[in-house]
């Protein structure tokens, strides 16, 4: 069995100074999911999201982004999923992505809102046929007896809506604006770099470098 207390890497692949970053943690973060991309990683738009229920018992479950601009980063999910209830009790979350191949993580803070319906129509519109149905087909989070329920709910909803199922109305989208950005570079010895963005009372962004 392998000895976990042995299990050790060394992170020299970048590094992240203030000269080298950008002054507004958008651009930054643009810049590192754009090098993701490029560097061809599995699924470079995979984040985890956390949240925390009315008992303060924290939660995390992994999401696909599907924009990011000014206004904050965005995903798609069922209402009443685990995630969607939190969220209602606690709109504050928290996002991150690890690009392991990169050395890198980000982390993002900030309130969730929903999307318009208009927004939250437009992507779902845009879905493979089958993800559509199976928005309609999945109690998100519920117990069900077996896989059975999943496939027969499928069935039937595909039965009903063809090839034009609408927006469920418990499914749409999320969007998280950003108070706190944290970028982190590996680095070896440990001496990783860590720069972290925060809005101050002006609503500017104030970089610092945080020990890692």
């Amino acid at each position: 069995m392998t000895d976990l207390a042995t299990l050790r890497k060394s992170y020299e692949r970048g590094k992240l100074s203030e000269e080298s970053s950008h002054a507004d943690p958008l651009a930054q973060f643009a810049q590192w999911f754009q090098e993701a991309i490029a560097a061809q990683l599995p699924e470079p738009n995979a984040m985890t999201l956390a949240t925390v229920d009315s008992r303060q018992r924290p939660s995390t479950r992994i999401v696909l982004i599907k924009s990011y601009d000014e206004h904050g980063l965005t995903w798609f999910t069922n209402y009443e999923s685990r995630k969607g209830r939190e969220l209602a009790n606690n709109p504050w979350a928290a996002l991150q992505f690890h690009w392991v191949e990169l050395e890198r993580v980000v982390r993002i803070e900030g309130r969730v809102e929903k999307l318009a319906a208009a927004e939250s129509d437009a992507y779902f519109a845009s879905r493979p046929l089958d993800s559509r149905i199976g928005a309609w087909a999945s109690p998100q989070s519920q117990v069900i007896a077996d896989r059975g329920v999943l496939i027969a709910a499928a069935a039937r909803y595909a039965a009903r809506f063809l090839l034009d199922p609408p927006r469920p109305p418990h499914w749409g989208g999320y969007r998280l604006q950003p108070d706190t950005w944290e970028f982190w570079q590996g680095r070896k010895s440990r001496l990783h770099d860590r720069l972290r963005y925060r809005l101050d009372g002006t609503r500017q962004w104030i970089r610092e470098r945080l020990a890692p």
